[in-house]
């Protein structure tokens, strides 16, 4: 070959393997989502995270606990008569807050979820779950496709947490069961092996209910040794009462209502 030729055949040969390793766009690693929900987070790095409680729709009230120090707000749909139009009010009231915001509904309804989480909530927390496809439907409806089925409508969350909320979405929902009974606690090993399960909740008040057992008998003690038990052993974080944070695996609490928290608050200025 030419002398020629040949320093060009050589140029090219080296100009495609310079290219064949130099990084395309496609070929670049894309960025993680971005993880704006606080309580999540701590929850990742295993530390204790702790809401308060609110039933009453006073903004004012809201922001006061969203700023108060709590790590989420517990907002209470189940056994209160608080409206999605009220939540979504008390939301917006006081976004860009330190609590984040998470909702108990009623059920594990696509309605209810889709509502919830149209609105704003970081969070889904499911009560009463006692069969594997009601755990399975709290994540179903909570997050987007492919790894659930929640569809894509109007709501407030853009504007509270930007215009890549549809990619961001599934990696900042946390999705909590709760296991209220003893049907609940025969399956928990199931119930907590559920993919897209973060925490789950053993409920105190129910537990007891539902079983005929007072706190710190025997039969009520086994219920919880068996939610802790195949909770942990699922990789899956630990919810309870805060009354509970003295208790051994328990990451997760739910603190006291507004109203506790006033009636404590009014106390100890008096004294």
């Amino acid at each position: 070959m030419h002398p020629r030729r040949l320093a060009a055949a050589a140029i090219v040969c080296s100009m495609l393997w310079l290219l064949a390793g130099w990084p395309t766009d496609a070929q670049e690693p894309q960025p993680a989502a971005a993880l704006y929900n606080t309580a999540k987070q701590k929850i990742l790095q295993g530390k204790p995270v702790v809401g308060g409680t609110v039933s009453s729709p006073d903004t004012n009230i809201y922001c006061a606990m969203a700023t108060a120090g709590f790590d989420y707000l517990w907002i209470e749909m189940q056994h209160s008569p608080l409206t999605y139009s009220d939540v979504a009010k008390m939301i917006w009231s006081c976004r860009n807050t330190p609590a984040t915001p998470m909702i108990r509904v009623p059920d594990a309804t696509e309605g209810d979820i889709q509502k919830a989480t149209d609105i704003g909530a970081l969070g889904i927390i499911v009560p009463t779950v006692a069969t594997v496809e009601k755990a399975q439907a709290a994540v179903k409806w909570s997050k987007y496709p492919p790894v659930g089925r929640r569809s894509q409508g109007a709501g407030q969350y853009g504007a509270l947490y930007g215009a890549n909320y549809r990619d961001t979405a599934n990696d900042n929902m946390l999705v909590v069961v709760m296991i209220e009974t003893p049907i609940g606690v025969k399956i928990a090993d199931q119930i907590a092996a559920v993919p897209g399960v973060d925490v789950v909740f053993a409920a105190s008040t129910d537990l007891g209910n539902f079983s005929g057992f007072h706190q710190g008998e025997p039969g009520y003690e086994s219920l919880v040794t068996r939610i802790k038990d195949e909770t942990l052993r699922s990789g899956r974080k630990l919810g309870g009462p805060l009354a509970w944070k003295d208790r051994q695996g328990f990451t997760f609490f739910q603190g006291p209502g507004e109203t506790a928290l006033i009636k404590a608050g009014a106390q100890a200025t008096v004294k």
